[in-house]
């Protein structure tokens, strides 16, 4: 092989280190572009689109112009603070009615269902495969006043004539716990199933109670799930608008309630657009916080361990 022809293969094979390596080092960003470029467009420019609306002055009729009118968040915040209070509340008590709910019927079937784990799991999730809306309109059948429930136990005379549940925080609340049921038993049912049950026996052997398993072994082992159920929880509880709507009155309005007649009924983008920021800061400071407190990395560690 002559001089030029080795100098020209080894130029062909510096070439192909670095092509190679190239490659090696964009491959990653290749996999990452088809989901960064779908939340770029449904996610990341519409929130720009409406932050940009939300500083803009003007109504339906003579427009909108863009005048970075800052004052719109204290406005809405003022005006409809009752609103945004009782929907953290809601979604607060939503999150702790489901961890009372889930977390024992997730405990049974994840240390007790055998081999009928699945089906267990099937049979409790099968009502959910219905509409969100149909299951809450259920509710409203279920409550009415003369409905199934309310209508027998008049006629029996259990309860006065003008008991009623519809239009009360509770039946809101119930049928925030009944559609986000789901989002906190799955989470829960994962952390336990992965909980290794030799410790839990190893623990027998050396004579700890049911008590003391539970609160030294299980309940610190399955974290990772109550910190992720509460999260799937408590945010579309505390933004939810249709069981307020379809259960709920004048006084257990919540803040998705307003946003919609702002936006549909009043025309008032720039409120609903504010009201919609504030809402979502206020969820991220309350997630940040509730992450802090419980402590992410030991959760994060718990979870891969």
């Amino acid at each position: 092989m002559s001089t030029v022809e080795a100098v020209e293969a080894r130029s062909g094979a510096r070439r192909g280190r670095r092509t190679r390596r190239l490659r090696a080092t964009l491959a990653p960003y290749g996999l990452v572009l088809p989901g960064g470029l779908w939340l770029a467009i449904f996610f990341v420019a519409p929130m720009v689109a409406m932050l940009l609306l939300s500083l803009q002055t003007g109504n339906i009729i003579s427009g909108f112009q863009q005048t970075l009118h800052v004052a719109t968040y204290e406005n809405v915040v003022r005006t409809y603070h009752t609103e945004l209070v009782r929907s953290l509340v809601y979604g607060l008590i939503v999150s702790a009615v489901t961890i009372v709910l889930a977390y024992p019927m997730a405990y049974w079937i994840a240390f007790h269902g055998g081999s009928r784990k699945s089906t267990y799991l099937f049979l409790t999730l099968l009502p959910f495969f219905v509409s969100f809306l149909i299951r809450t309109l259920s509710w409203n059948f279920l409550l009415a006043d003369n409905g199934l429930i309310l209508g027998q136990l008049k006629s029996w005379g259990i309860v006065s004539q003008d008991f009623h549940v519809l239009a009360t925080p509770f039946a809101v609340i119930a049928g925030l716990t009944y559609n986000f049921f789901p989002f906190m038993l799955l989470p829960l049912y994962v952390a336990l199933e992965r909980i290794d049950k030799s410790m839990v026996e190893a623990a027998t052997d050396l004579y700890a109670g049911r008590t003391q398993r539970f609160l030294r072994i299980v309940l610190p082992l399955s974290i990772p799930g109550v910190f992720a159920g509460v999260l799937l929880v408590f945010v579309p509880a505390s933004s939810d608008f249709i069981n307020a709507s379809i259960l709920g009155g004048t006084n257990t309005t919540m803040i998705g309630n307003v946003i919609q007649t702002e936006y549909f009924t009043n025309n008032d983008y720039p409120s609903a657009s504010a009201l919609a920021f504030v809402l979502m800061a206020i969820l991220l400071i309350g997630i940040f916080a509730y992450a802090r407190a419980l402590g992410t990395k030991d959760v994060l560690e718990a979870s891969a361990g």
